[in-house]
């Protein structure tokens, strides 16, 4: 999973926003680029091995307690890029989370998102269908059904560049990619 993180977090710069920040998984793949980090999450999850990551960590690394469906308490146009690695699936509503991702992106920032979703193939895309009730309850509210390009671009972002596929080592009805960056449309 590392190499996949690191790939996806290349286009990665400057003071960043990574929502669903969890116990710091992305740490060591951010780039250099990345002089600022400020991760928020609903949970505060293992607080000790986040702190472990944050002091192995090259960057100024601020993390916070809040759900990303809220408003978010940051200034307008405030980040040169926010992440959502594995996250959208589990928020409850993703249209204030896109909103608030939105407003608190510079113009010229960059949306950088890894998320798995919703299959292209009919066929397991019925079965996420049918499993999907059963995994929001084991799986922490995860959806494992939702259209990811869609949502992001319903909410108001160009996708710039996307990258699907399928995760190796991973059941199928979760293993649908979505990797890419967008940025807010004009």
């Amino acid at each position: 999973m590392g190499e996949y993180r690191r790939r996806a977090l290349a286009p990665v710069s400057g003071e960043t926003l990574e929502i669903g920040f969890g116990t710091g998984l992305n740490l060591p793949y951010y780039p250099g680029a990345v002089t600022k980090l400020t991760g928020i999450d609903s949970e505060n999850m293992l607080p000790g091995r986040v702190q472990n990551r944050i002091a192995k960590s090259q960057m100024q690394v601020t993390t916070m307690k809040i759900d990303a469906t809220g408003r978010l308490p940051f200034d307008d146009h405030s980040f040169d890029s926010v992440v959502s690695t594995l996250t959208l699936c589990s928020l409850s509503e993703t249209a204030p989370a896109l909103a608030q991702i939105r407003r608190v992106l510079k113009p010229d920032g960059r949306f950088v998102f890894f998320e798995h979703g919703r299959s292209e193939d009919s066929e397991i895309a019925r079965r996420q269908d049918r499993y999907n009730p059963i995994q929001r309850i084991i799986g922490a509210g995860c959806n494992i059904n939702r259209k990811i390009d869609q949502l992001i671009e319903t909410a108001g972002f160009e996708i710039r560049s996307l990258e699907r596929f399928i995760m190796p080592d991973t059941p199928r009805i979760m293993a649908d990619i979505y990797c890419g960056v967008a940025m807010n449309r004009c």
